[in-house]
């Protein structure tokens, strides 16, 4: 029994030394492909030189202007009844909101010191009603644009109101 499991022993000791022993080809093959790659990339530079690159050719550029970008002006629609002033334009300015009418007023005699022509107007369709201070009004959207760019940086929360 002894020399049975003497000689299994041995037999798996000489498996386990055998397998794990690793090879020089796989070794050569890889160094020689390594070796190859390498010279690849020398001979590669000569040919990239022959190729030839098609020359830039200057043609004139289409002239275009923009005379404006109002399509891209973002504008609330609001249904609005005037409490305070001369009526509206199509396109306004606005430059505060409040749900106190006191305050809506402060707001349109600091405007009006200034030299606007400020009016109050008030929307019924919120809860609670809310009292826009309107700094300017005008026909077109350009214009109100450019009055609110203006105004923007005195009163940074300034947008545009089309009044219904």
């Amino acid at each position: 029994m002894k020399k049975y499991t003497l000689i299994c022993a041995a037999m798996c000791a000489a498996m386990v030394f055998t397998s794990c022993k690793s090879s020089e080809s796989a070794y050569k093959q890889a160094y020689l492909k390594a070796k190859q790659q390498e010279e690849m990339q020398q001979q590669a530079p000569a040919a990239q030189e022959t190729n030839m690159v098609t020359p830039m050719v200057e043609r004139p550029v289409n002239n275009t202007q923009v005379v404006d970008n109002a399509d891209n002006i973002a504008v609330r629609q609001e249904q609005v009844t005037v409490v305070s002033g001369g009526g509206l334009k199509n396109f306004s300015v606005v430059v505060g909101s409040f749900s106190l009418k006191a305050n809506a007023e402060g707001l349109q005699q600091t405007l009006r010191s200034e030299g606007y022509d400020a009016q109050i107007v008030m929307n019924n369709n919120v809860t609670p009603a809310m009292y826009r201070v309107v700094a300017t009004t005008f026909d077109s959207k350009v214009d109100a644009a450019a009055s609110r760019n203006g105004l923007q940086s005195k009163y940074p929360g300034a947008w545009l109101l089309y009044a219904k």
